[in-house]
């Protein structure tokens, strides 16, 4: 879509069939009629995010990110907190952006006025989250416990303490996946093993016991009775949790 012979470093899909991609220091996007605008950095662009609603697109950089409207030629508004920010993802309300960190942490903002949010304290970096259905939690690796952090109040996690759902002593998280229609999360581990657990109780389920590496990928069907995982090693599956 115009890339050329540039290595794309991200890709992105936005509403209604948008596409955004990141080649080095320049953000691209493909809009409905095949315009192609481009959105120039100083530093290079390492992950691209749509706001659920609209043209708003997110990308992070060093030091920060940067919000554009997609549609328009107006300047970004620039969202600083010092360090590599490697991954980025708006809340499925569109109120909150949140990067993953070279460092061990996630930072976020609240949108409308760009106020701070800081997620520590994780002892390996985080590699994999999963918005929970109607947003109101994020889920995160990067500890012996998914890390889930609360959204649904006005402040999303400021001044709160994240629940640690799925802790073991002996294996670290390395991927997650939210419910499509509960809240409830898929949690895979460096193990192989899948665990299934619920938010409001922390009630587990083993849906796949330890395999031959870790876990890194999972995802759920549109009705959340099957999930499907690929781990490091190449081994691949299907779960189905209705039988």
């Amino acid at each position: 879509v115009g890339a050329g012979r540039r290595w794309i470093d991200a890709v992105a899909g936005g509403p209604n069939g948008v596409v955004g991609f990141a080649t080095g220091r320049t953000a691209t996007v493909r809009l409905l009629d095949g315009t192609l605008k481009t959105f120039a950095h100083e530093r290079s662009v390492e992950d691209i995010a749509f706001a659920p609603k609209g043209l708003r697109m997110a990308t992070a950089r060093y030091d920060g990110a940067s919000l554009y409207f997609a549609g328009t030629d107006s300047p970004p508004a620039s969202l600083d907190w010092k360090g590599a920010h490697i991954g980025i993802a708006f809340s499925p309300d569109g109120r909150f952006l949140v990067t993953r960190m070279q460092e061990n942490a996630l930072h976020g903002w609240r949108v409308e006025d760009g106020k701070h949010m800081k997620m520590t304290g994780y002892p390996a970096k985080v590699k994999d989250w999963s918005w929970s259905v109607k947003g109101r939690f994020l889920a995160t690796s990067g500890a012996p416990a998914a890390i889930v952090w609360p959204f649904s109040g006005k402040d999303g996690p400021m001044g709160k303490a994240p629940l640690e759902l799925g802790t073991r002593g002996d294996s670290m998280v390395t991927s997650v996946a939210c419910h499509p229609v509960e809240d409830m999360l898929a949690i895979g581990y460096e193990d192989g093993m899948i665990l299934a657990v619920r938010f409001s109780d922390a009630r587990e389920a083993v849906l796949r016991r330890a395999g031959r590496s870790a876990v890194r990928t999972m995802g759920w069907d549109a009705k959340g009775a099957r999930l499907v995982f690929g781990s490091e090693g190449g081994e691949a599956g299907v779960v189905d949790i209705t039988g």
